[in-house]
């Protein structure tokens, strides 16, 4: 009947609910305006968005495609991943007893001159037995809210390895983007050094009969060098272009998917931002930090209940005879079972000063919450107004680059014709020169844009 007795109330105790002293969670109120400027029309949210069908390029996506299977970056991540969900998991098993199952055998000799017969003997003693040891009863919750903690900074860790393929996802396509506009400048300098080249043999022929002075051959070799200088820049930039587009993806790029200019169009033109309560709780670093806020907050409750008594059980049943044919027979059979209280009275302050710094962290998390939303709305409402403006320059830049077209135009045939000198079609060919690089950097400019908006709203995690 004592058995009975006690192992029912072994699992009446196992099986009690703990209460939590965990603060109830409340989630921060999003300390920025309630929309964007020039946040457009409305659309399908960037996060629902697929990178395979925003990147409207077939090489840039197959780019992105070997990025995500061969970055070391994305895969540390990765398996950082499941490093946390071990480590949630250990935790949670602590809700639950671990049950061991023993089997012992103990033997020993009494020599003849202690023995009570006068004669030595051998004893044995056979054991086994199924039981646990020190289990915590979570009656105030202590287990459960460490278990919390350790899901919520699991889920944390989750939401990093999501931020870090959006970022993935934006660097590849800005780098593959980049290596494009950086070609398409190195041919402008390379077709820009060869027109150099013929305008200074022209001028030179034109000196050998004397027809133009020497300062005319002087301006035409400077330009030849200087065009040699922009042309060697670009072939540099382009083979560090290509360098860190390498490492990006993590693995040789094939050449049938480098870019041989910048493309005219990467990506899908229009993406509505939606209101920031809708966006920016679901960007994987708001999502990250707000865990953190959440772990923070069940760290509270684990503090809290270190006041209370720790309850812990260790409770074994089984068979132990001296005797191995014996062993398993009725009148072999054992139990034990001896629970324990633990109250704290006097620790020097310790749990005051862990609830404090419970507390302090999460003070702490709450402004790091709040600032991780108010950098977000900044970087969207950036990229939104770059977006606002950039069309515009594009359009500006495309106009100016078509006038200095036709200024280099007259010029070469007004110094053709004797009436202007050779310093001015230098001044034309400089100025058509910079107006196309500037071309090619707003057209960068923009397609970057569209990228960064697309990151910033969150898209790049889905395919």
């Amino acid at each position: 009947m004592v058995n009975k007795t006690s192992m029912s109330l072994a699992v009446a105790l196992v099986c009690l609910a703990g209460c939590s002293l965990a603060p109830s969670y409340e989630r921060p109120v999003a300390p920025v305006a309630a929309s964007w400027q020039d946040a457009g029309k409305e659309g399908r949210a960037a996060a629902d968005i697929g990178w395979k069908e925003y990147f409207s390029d077939a090489q840039l996506r197959g780019v992105i495609e070997l990025a995500l299977t061969n970055n070391r970056d994305l895969r540390v991540a990765i398996a950082n991943i499941d490093k946390a969900r071990a480590q949630y998991q250990i935790q949670r098993a602590s809700l639950m007893p671990a049950v061991n199952a023993s089997g012992a055998e103990s033997a020993s000799r009494t020599p003849e001159h202690l023995s009570t017969t006068g004669k030595d003997y051998v004893s044995r003693t056979y054991s086994a037995g199924v039981g646990f040891a020190a289990y915590e009863l979570d009656v105030f919750g202590r287990v459960q809210n460490l278990k919390d903690q350790a899901l919520a900074q699991y889920l944390a860790t989750e939401e990093v390895q999501r931020s870090v393929q959006i970022s993935l996802v934006a660097e590849v396509a800005n780098a593959w983007l980049t290596l494009g506009a950086d070609r398409e400048r190195l041919q402008v300098a390379q077709a820009t050094l060869q027109t150099q080249r013929d305008s200074l043999a022209l001028v030179q022929r034109r000196f050998d009969v004397g027809t133009v002075s020497g300062l005319d051959l002087a301006q035409a070799k400077t330009s030849v060098e200087s065009a040699r200088v922009d042309a060697a820049r670009y072939a540099s930039q382009v083979a560090l272009d290509e360098n860190a587009l390498t490492l990006l993806v993590g693995t040789g790029l094939p050449a049938a998917l480098q870019p041989k200019t910048l493309v005219a169009q990467a990506t899908q033109a229009e993406l509505p931002a939606g209101l920031p309560a809708d966006t920016l709780l679901r960007r994987p670093d708001v999502l990250q930090a707000e865990q953190q806020l959440i772990a923070a907050n069940a760290n509270i409750g684990a503090a809290r209940a270190a006041f209370f008594p720790r309850i812990s059980l260790t409770a074994s049943t089984g068979f132990a005879s001296p005797a191995l044919d014996d062993l398993f027979t009725g009148s072999a059979r054992t139990w034990s079972f001896a629970p324990q209280i633990s109250l704290p009275i006097f620790n020097g302050g310790s749990n005051q000063a862990n609830l404090d710094a419970a507390k302090a962290s999460k003070v702490a998390q709450v402004a790091q919450y709040e600032k991780t939303v108010q950098s977000a709305f900044r970087e969207v409402a950036d990229a939104l107004a770059q977006r606002a403006t950039l069309g515009e320059q594009l359009a500006a830049q495309t106009a100016l680059n078509a006038a200095t077209d036709e200024a280099l135009r007259l010029s070469q045939a007004r110094y053709d014709k004797g009436v202007a000198g050779y310093l001015t079609v230098l001044d034309s060919q400089r100025s058509l020169y910079a107006a196309q690089q500037s071309l090619i950097g707003t057209r960068l400019a923009r397609q970057s844009n569209l990228v960064t908006l697309y990151k910033v709203l969150g898209g790049g995690v889905k395919e």
